[in-house]
């Protein structure tokens, strides 16, 4: 009992250190030639502070719906990455830790994906290897 609770609270440090970490990696990168000058910048965040809240929340639904659909289109070229590579290596490793961060967030999967790995460790295996491999 007691190797099965410091495995969940390893899996809970690792999950809430990899997260913080894994936010700082969407921002896209710009080429120079698109880059806006500093007087556009300044205008746009003026702009966003005298906005009211209603308008603000707007706004930002609007932009997390462009990185979803950013992630969504990155997502659909289907050739295999080393992303993919790792994940599967992870997946064999440490089963939901490889569906946490396939998924992006802690979700159904991951919790039968942890379930069959802490029940018996070929299940949660096969089923980390399905989810990393199957279309969604």
């Amino acid at each position: 009992m007691r190797t099965v609770i410091c495995i969940l609270l390893s899996f809970v440090i690792i999950i809430s250190s990899t997260h913080t970490a894994g936010a700082a990696i969407i921002v896209p990168v710009t080429n120079s030639s698109t880059t806006p000058d500093s007087t556009t910048i300044s205008d746009a965040v003026n702009g966003f502070k005298n906005l009211s809240k209603k308008e603000k929340k707007e706004k930002i639904k609007e932009v997390k719906k462009e990185i979803k659909a950013f992630k969504a289109s990155k997502k659909a070229n289907g050739d295999p990455s080393t992303n993919t590579l790792l994940l599967v290596i992870l997946a064999i490793l440490l089963p939901p830790l490889a569906v946490y961060l396939h998924q992006g967030v802690i979700n159904n999967k991951f919790w039968i994906s942890l379930i069959l790995t802490l029940l018996f460790w070929l299940p949660g295996v096969i089923y980390a290897l399905i989810v990393v491999l199957g279309k969604d």
